[in-house]
């Protein structure tokens, strides 16, 4: 009971924290952000919400100033459930990339930071 508690407090200070030092988004001309929110349609980031590396992850989406669908992989039975079956396994956070007719879940969120920094960071 008392570690549950502790991780829950845990969670909301590092919920605080993010909010309170969260990046300012990418400038871009009308032009290119329309293209930026085209290619990231395809895209859905399954995550929990207090989860660390879920919060880096979601900084570096405002950062780029990339509009992703966000899946609450803990609170909502419907989500975690697709994560499992779809993905294979319940692991946040994780990037669900739909393109050319195949689905790629992506695991890891230094991978999915990468793959993000690479994909968007010259748009």
């Amino acid at each position: 009971m008392l570690m549950k508690a502790l991780r829950v407090g845990l969670g909301q200070v590092v919920i605080l924290v993010d909010f309170l030092t969260r990046p300012g988004k990418k400038k871009r001309t009308p032009q290119d952000q329309a293209a930026v929110e085209a290619s990231a349609k395809d895209l859905t980031l399954y995550q929990f919400n207090a989860c660390p590396f879920c919060v880096k992850t979601r900084r570096t989406l405002r950062r780029l100033n990339v509009p992703v669908a966000l899946r609450d992989a803990r609170h909502n039975e419907l989500d975690r459930q697709t994560l499992l079956a779809e993905g294979g396994k319940i692991k946040v956070p994780c990037l669900r990339i739909e393109e050319a007719g195949e689905t790629v879940w992506m695991y890891d969120s230094k991978v999915i930071i990468d793959y993000l920094n690479q994909r968007f960071s010259t748009i």
